[in-house]
């Protein structure tokens, strides 16, 4: 018997596409005694992993001069959004490399995109300089 077939993963409908390289920022529902309030991570996205409970993200961060990684659910209803900042050019899926990286050797080139995904693009709101983390 499969058990992907008992459990049907239900995709979250706040997460876009998402590719290794992006610079997302992901709004996490966190609960704090009896209030409830939206954290911001943002980071570069360098794991993508498909499978039959719907699969995880990973972002990575340097917060502070250490690098933070955090892995989020595509079902995971905690998940309250995800914007993406900027897509990265990159040549591989898994960007662990980056881990051994710091400072401009860990930054990566913006992909250009072309005309029909960049006024996708420009459709989205913009985001304000102070937002976010």
């Amino acid at each position: 018997m499969d058990v992907a077939l008992l459990v049907e993963a239900r995709v979250n409908s706040n997460i876009p596409t998402l590719s290794p390289g992006d610079t997302v920022r992901v709004s996490t529902k966190v609960v704090e005694g009896g209030k409830e309030r939206l954290q911001a991570f943002r980071g570069v996205v360098i794991k993508i992993r498909h499978g039959a409970d719907g699969g995880s993200f990973t972002v990575r961060r340097v917060s502070h001069g250490i690098g933070v990684e955090r892995t989020f659910l595509f079902s995971s209803p905690l998940v309250d959004k995800v914007i993406v900042v900027q897509h990265g050019k990159v040549r591989r899926a898994r960007l662990y490399y980056l881990r051994g990286r710091s400072g401009k050797a860990a930054r990566l080139r913006e992909k250009r995109l072309d005309k029909a995904e960049s006024s996708v693009m420009a459709e989205s709101p913009p985001v304000a300089a102070g937002e976010g983390s």
